[in-house]
């Protein structure tokens, strides 16, 4: 005996509305439920491999390190492409995997193969550095903020101080990081021949400076109807 659910739905309607509203309910509850991680892992596979090695010229690193470290893990399986950057004292291989490699096991594979080589690399190096590249809390969009007429001050405290505050009111966005431009900083130069007649090194003078470097709030006032916040910084002298 066959039980046919077109035509039992068709003689009993009232049960069949109810089983699909209940179902209606329960879906939109459900999806309401659902919760929403702003910055999901997105597991690509990518294994950089840095080598520091302090006073270490570009060149000098190029032909002692990155090369050995490129034709050490040339010769692994499932490699896609091979990027290296070389720069003053840091050799940085990133080896970028086929989707779908396991990045555990070709982490694991890339760091026995610079583990073979270890003898071969400048005994002065540091540790190499064997790790994968995790997306979590990545940048999705860059953008590029020039200007002929704005020097590199001037951009990078636009980009601080209204474009940032703008896009981060942009519903869904997150974090925004500037890369590159400057930051406001203090130089203080210090004199050598003053220092050894005071029996004193930069290291002190360093942490008195950030002893007595004094960032405290310094009041409201209204203007206008708007409320603006003050800060009081200074620097004290003994």
């Amino acid at each position: 005996m066959s039980f046919n659910i077109s035509s039992w739905s068709i003689r009993k309607p009232i049960p069949t509305l109810v089983l699909f509203m209940i179902l209606a309910i329960v879906g939109f509850m459900s999806f309401l439920m659902l919760e929403i991680d702003e910055d999901p892992n997105i597991d690509i596979p990518i294994v950089s491999v840095t080598v520091t090695q302090q006073g270490a010229g570009p060149v000098e690193l190029e032909t002692q390190v990155t090369k050995k470290v490129e034709d050490a893990v040339a010769s692994l399986g499932n490699i896609d492409e091979l990027i290296s950057t070389v720069k003053d004292g840091v050799s940085t291989t990133r080896i970028d995997l086929i989707l779908g490699t396991d990045s555990d096991r070709a982490t694991n594979d890339v760091r026995n193969a610079i583990a073979q080589i270890r003898q071969e690399l400048p005994s002065d190096i540091e540790e190499p550095v064997v790790k994968p590249v995790e997306f979590i809390g990545g940048s999705i969009m860059s953008y590029v903020v020039s200007s002929p007429q704005r020097s590199v001050e001037e951009l990078s405290d636009l980009v601080d101080r209204k474009i940032s505050r703008y896009l981060i009111r942009v519903p869904g966005v997150s974090q925004i990081n500037r890369i590159g431009g400057v930051d406001r900083e203090i130089r203080v130069d210090l004199n050598p021949q003053r220092l050894e007649a005071l029996g004193i090194t930069a290291t002190e003078v360093n942490d008195q400076i950030r002893a007595f470097n004094i960032n405290l709030p310094g009041g409201r006032s209204e203007l206008s109807g708007r409320k603006k916040v003050f800060a009081h910084w200074e620097v004290q002298k003994q």
